[in-house]
């Protein structure tokens, strides 16, 4: 089973091809990973590599309640009790860096409005602080030209502290609506200046962060990731294969650990198809995976990565239960967001499972 073999990735070595897909749980209070974090991730030490979930770099790209933060000293202190727990287990982690953009609300920020390519509002519902789930009263503030220096500074530096908190690699979270996607999309990107018209300008940003990021570590241990799927709304692009197909050759020449690509239709072409004929390097693909559809993934060449989300949340064993076509634990949605060890780190292995039959 090609889900089960090793491969490498910059200097890495992973003992196979599934990857914990990065996934926001809300646990992390005051911004600060808790002992219940690295608990839960050094269960699933079992998979190839762990892609945290997604952090903020800044104050400003929270969007959500107890998500947690790389831009302070104790936060830095706090992931570092995570990455030595995985580490002990046997396990390599990568570190999703986030801002959010305008998929956030003041009540986040001290009163200042969220900010975005552009001033233009955000259609879906927002997680507001107290975790009430509802459409935003508000626009974001447009980013002034002169402050994106300061925006790409602040992916440098949140490199930085991902490597002093023991991380193996960091991912540029460029996708799923949030800021660098704000950036290309022509929907959310009304902009006049070098950051806004051309698809050139529109990639301007994920390409000035890209190269900071890496030049803080080094390319082989940075990934992107992008979801080319064409949104509805103010999330659409007028060319989603051209804008994402010249994303992943923009991406190509770095080297990269690997191009994370969400899977989803894209007009008449499967992205992960889009990606992989435009990205030369490491491919991987995350989206409800099944055992079968990530294997057939890997078996035709579309990726050489299969990521997997709630089946990891559920299965911290996932690996082990694929290798002995076990049956899988359900997981209950209820408990996905917030609250603490029910739901997160009392899912039984296969061991456990096996022990109290």
């Amino acid at each position: 089973m090609k889900l089960l073999e090793p491969i490498s990735i910059g200097n890495l070595k992973l003992k196979n091809r599934m990857v914990m897909a990065p996934l926001t749980r809300n646990r992390a209070t005051n911004t600060l990973p808790q002992a219940i974090q690295a608990t839960y991730y050094a269960q699933r030490a079992g998979a190839g590599l762990i892609v945290a979930e997604a952090t903020q770099i800044s104050p400003m790209g929270q969007g959500y309640p107890h998500t947690p933060g790389i831009h302070s000293e104790q936060q830095i202190k706090a992931w570092k009790n995570t990455t030595d727990e995985v580490h002990k287990a046997g396990g390599l982690i990568f570190l999703q860096l986030w801002h959010v953009g305008r998929i956030s609300h003041s009540s986040y920020h001290g009163g200042k409005l969220p900010v975005s390519a552009s001033n233009v509002k955000n259609e879906g519902n927002i997680m507001y602080p107290d975790f009430s789930y509802k459409p935003s009263d508000e626009s974001p503030r447009a980013l002034e030209t002169s402050e994106i220096p300061a925006l790409i500074e602040d992916y440098r530096q949140a490199t930085l502290n991902a490597k002093a908190a023991g991380f193996d690699g960091v991912e540029i979270h460029a996708a799923n609506g949030y800021l660098i996607e704000q950036f290309l999309r022509t929907g959310t990107n009304k902009r006049t200046d070098a950051y806004g018209g051309s698809l050139e300008n529109r990639l301007r940003l994920l390409k000035e962060v890209t190269e900071a990021v890496i030049s803080a570590w080094g390319a082989k241990n940075v990934a992107v990731r992008l979801s080319p799927n064409n949104a509805e709304g103010s999330r659409s692009d007028t060319n989603p294969t051209e804008t994402y197909s010249a994303a992943a050759k923009l991406l190509s020449p770095y080297n990269l650990a690997f191009l994370h690509t969400v899977e989803a239709d894209v007009g008449n072409t499967k992205a992960s198809k889009l990606m992989r004929e435009a990205y030369k390097g490491t491919h991987l693909v995350t989206g409800g995976l099944t055992k079968e559809s990530g294997e057939k993934l890997l078996e035709d060449g579309v990726a050489d990565l299969a990521g997997y989300g709630k089946l990891f949340i559920s299965n911290p064993d996932l690996p082990d239960r694929f290798k002995q076509n076990s049956p899988l634990n359900d997981w209950d949605n209820k408990t996905f967001f917030g609250g603490s060890e029910k739901g997160y780190t009392d899912y039984p292995s296969l061991k456990e499972s096996q022990a109290l039959a």
